[in-house]
């Protein structure tokens, strides 16, 4: 048959012929075959909305998990049901309406109606309907009507790290916090080109501790509602390495829950504002002396009155009015003599300083929303003076912190993270900024202002505990406000080997009869840092010790080389 087929054989041509329908035959089996094949593997591997519109009836892509530091998920993908319609298959749009409006009475009927009557071949209806609104409208048995199972995003932790997370939209894609650097990393291509539908991705893992993000905001809650303070904030960092082991910001938000971006709950004050940071600036100003080489833990200044530019002046709040050596000055938080101290050292050495240590410019970090800081257009005495003391110069509380970290970690800038970061990793991104002498003498005067000067408050027994307050009044209507006030407090523990920094800011707290009437960063500030030391150490594996050396001793031992990286 095969012969006479080819023409081979000059046979019977019945013979060729049946030959020839049964070959056509075969081929046809085939082709049936492979399509039914292929047909068969999309109905069990492909995702049906993959076929769906782009743009406004995108399917939600997949997104990978985020785990914190621990390997505990704070951010999960999970599937859920959404509502749709192919409105050319509807028999009547009218009554498909009213039936689905029986089980989901908050959908918008003007708007349903015009998709359902729109004539399309796909409309979304609702997006994420539970499982048993699902079932019920599957029992009204509607032409047209049927169901996409997307990606929803869920954080278990509900408002515990919203500000770090942010959050994603109803297509799953981040709009905010990390989730929005998280599709800057490639997942916003992957999304377009429809290759990051239930696709594995490799988790992302942050610097957080969740332990400790716990433990911080329960403190948070509790001093902000003793001090009824308007708003309450704290980060946590790793000196050495610039990780962020905790962030909040109160108040704050469930990103489980849509809500409306310009509610006050949704602004992390941490990054995103910007503050004239008080007192606790000054910790700047006596880096910058001792770094100079030009004045010493001996030096001295002269703090016996005020000092006057002008129609201005600039006192202290307990005035001393004498002369205060360089420890004195940070131990009474003198205005006069830390301004005397900067001015002594010229504006441009300051502005240079300040640029250095990073506080002139928009800090950078994985979460994209930051703040420019505020500088003075025209930059003079009178400027170094009052910025000297915290006050004219308004940065993002954790480029502060920063700016702190080099003064306890042996001299080395290292930009903030919330990715977890090795040791090795962060000193290929640190910058010597500091003598590591000068190091040594700023965490002499940290420890020292908790055992005898205005950080009595902060101190830990076991912990060796250092900080410096910050009371700064705020401007209304372009005038600083007495009675309305921003306390801050930065604690550093353990003084002897540095591992962490905490910065607690109250945003105007109020007197209490503990307080004796004050409402100053030493009687509320100070105090919620030291509690917040106190419940996270052991979490971080820092156990009380006994025997601990004084500030002298310590200043008579420098941080090793071991103990700076």
């Amino acid at each position: 048959m095969v012969r006479g087929l080819f023409g081979l054989d000059r046979g019977d041509p019945e013979t060729v012929a049946r030959g020839r329908i049964k070959l056509i035959m075969a081929a046809f089996c085939a082709v049936f075959i492979a399509i039914a094949a292929q047909l068969s593997h999309l109905a069990v591997t492909s995702d049906p909305g993959a076929t769906r519109g782009r743009g406004s009836d995108a399917v939600s892509s997949a997104r990978p998990d985020i785990i914190d530091r621990n390997g505990d998920i704070v951010a999960i993908d999970v599937k859920s049901p959404s509502l749709f319609a192919e409105p050319r298959r509807l028999i009547d749009p009218d009554e498909a309406l009213e039936g689905l409006l029986k089980v989901l009475p908050d959908l918008d009927v003007e708007e349903s109606r015009k998709r359902l009557n729109s004539g399309k071949g796909f409309a979304w209806l609702k997006r994420e309907i539970t499982p048993a609104q699902m079932r019920a409208i599957h029992r009204l048995g509607i032409p047209g009507i049927g169901f996409l199972k997307e990606n929803r995003r869920i954080y278990p932790d509900g408002p515990i790290l919203s500000h770090v997370m942010g959050g994603v939209n109803v297509d799953n894609q981040g709009i905010s916090g990390l989730e929005k650097y998280i599709d800057g990393r490639g997942l916003a291509e992957l999304h377009l080109a429809g290759f990051a539908t239930d696709l594995q991705q490799e988790p992302v893992q942050l610097s957080m501790d969740m332990r400790v993000q716990h433990a911080v905001r329960d403190e948070l809650i509790r001093a902000k509602t003793k001090f009824s303070a308007l708003h309450a904030m704290a980060v946590v960092t790793e000196v050495n390495t610039g990780e962020i082991v905790s962030m909040v910001s109160l108040p704050d938000f469930d990103p489980n829950v849509p809500g409306d971006p310009k509610d006050d709950a949704y602004l992390n004050r941490l990054t995103t504002g910007v503050f004239e940071m008080g007192s606790t600036f000054k910790a700047l100003s006596f880096a910058m002396a001792l770094d100079s080489g030009r004045i010493g833990l001996n030096s001295s200044f002269d703090a016996r009155g005020a000092m006057h530019f002008g129609r201005f002046k600039i006192s202290d709040y307990h005035a001393e009015n004498r002369v205060l050596s360089v420890p004195e000055i940070f131990l009474v938080s003198s205005n006069v003599g830390t301004a005397k101290m900067v001015l002594s050292l010229g504006v441009d050495a300051h502005k240079a300083f300040l640029k250095k240590m990073g506080q002139l410019d928009r800090l950078r970090t994985e979460l994209p929303e930051s703040s420019e800081p505020i500088v003075p257009r025209r930059w003079g005495e009178l400027n170094s003076a009052t910025i000297a003391f915290g006050h004219g110069l308004s940065v993002a509380p954790l480029q502060a912190v920063m700016a702190v970290n080099s003064m306890v970690n042996g001299g080395w800038l290292i930009p903030p993270t919330f990715i977890k970061r090795s040791q090795e990793d962060a000193q290929k991104v640190a910058v010597r900024v500091l003598k590591p002498e000068t190091s040594d003498k700023m965490r002499y005067l940290l420890r020292l202002n908790a055992e005898k000067g205005t950080a009595t408050k902060a101190e830990v027994p076991g912990y060796l505990v250092g900080g410096k307050t910050g009371t700064a009044e705020k401007v209304v209507n372009g005038r600083y406000a007495k009675n309305k006030l921003l306390t801050s407090f930065t604690a550093v523990f353990p003084m002897d080997r540095p591992r962490y920094l905490i910065l607690v800011m109250l945003d105007e707290p109020k007197a209490t009869s503990e307080t004796y009437g004050f409402a100053t960063s030493g009687w509320n500030a100070a105090p919620t840092a030291g509690k917040i030391v106190e419940r996270i150490a052991p979490l971080l594996n820092i156990a009380p010790r006994q025997n601990l050396p004084n500030a002298e001793q310590l200043l008579r031992m420098p941080l090793k080389v071991a103990d700076r990286h």
